[in-house]
């Protein structure tokens, strides 16, 4: 077995905790017994956005389960709709009153071009800048424990490190065996930024993959459980989204972290030969 921590260390010292729920498209009506459910199976990690519009409902939840704060890692993000100093600002502002945690673990720049702006131009580059120095005030003031970006090419985080006064901690974006990213990993990586995958699962269509329900099958896990751990063995933490606590208690510590054998392991990293550059999501490479 090659043993994977629980937690990631950022550059600054706050630990993340490898696996998180996501809740992209989750209703503020499905989301107090998914994150109920998470937290009961030890899932310390809950992944929103301000795009989700469920961040008061999480926020709830997690009040509502008596979990001491300092044992919840949330992570939101600002929408591309938010770029540039007065949309950033109103929208840090709108994350801490939806959530009302009193603080937030990680911020994200969800995106790094702006809504309405031509991909190809120079505006993004300047209303994702604004974003961060507005981010970086609310980091210092101790609201935004830890702040980073997500779906950001390597081009776009070397220009952010070459401006920032606090460095991104975290880079979220999709990885899975059709698209490892290895490269835009091994640059994070070099750079101090700790990777979150996200759409694991290849927006659910990896789990009909039969590769993966070979190998599913071979060493009996579940291909969802399959392609997690695929994920953690390549370094990223990961935020598998359901609101079905069957599918939640599958993504648990207990089933992602314990008990598989170095030959398991083997099994899963054969997954790499799925490797064809296949994108599920949105593609930010034309993002200037």
């Amino acid at each position: 077995m090659e043993f994977v921590d629980r937690m990631l260390t950022l550059r600054n010292g706050v630990e993340m905790p490898k696996i998180g729920l996501g809740t992209f498209r989750s209703s503020p009506e499905e989301i107090n017994l998914a994150v109920t459910t998470a937290l009961q199976m030890g899932i310390m990690h809950i992944d929103t956005a301000s795009i989700y519009k469920n961040q008061e409902a999480i926020g709830q939840a997690i009040k509502d389960t008596k979990t001491p704060r300092s044992k919840v890692f949330v992570t939101s993000k600002i929408s591309p709709y938010q770029q540039g100093r007065q949309k950033a600002y109103a929208a840090c502002v709108d994350i801490l009153e939806k959530l009302d945690l009193g603080y937030v673990d990680l911020v994200l720049v969800h995106w790094p071009g702006a809504s309405k702006t031509p991909p190809d131009s120079e505006l993004n580059s300047t209303l994702r800048a604004e974003t961060w120095q507005v981010m970086e005030e609310f980091h210092r003031q101790g609201k935004f424990k830890s702040i980073g970006v997500s779906n950001y090419e390597e081009r776009h985080i070397q220009e952010l490190l070459n401006h920032a006064s606090v460095p991104p901690a975290v880079n979220q974006f999709e990885v899975h065996p059709r698209r490892p990213c290895t490269a835009l990993r091994k640059a994070c990586s070099s750079a101090g930024i700790q990777v979150v995958a996200y759409a694991s699962m290849g927006a659910g269509q990896l789990l009909e993959s039969q590769k993966v329900i070979t190998t599913a099958h071979a060493i009996n896990r579940s291909p969802a459980q399959v392609l997690l751990r695929w994920g953690l063995l390549k370094g990223c933490a990961v935020i598998p989204k359901s609101v079905r606590p069957e599918r939640i208690s599958g993504f648990s510590e207990a089933a992602l972290l314990d008990g598989w054998s170095a030959e398991e392991d083997e099994e899963v990293l054969k997954l790499d030969s799925l490797e064809d550059g296949h994108k599920y999501c949105w593609d930010p490479s034309d993002i200037r």
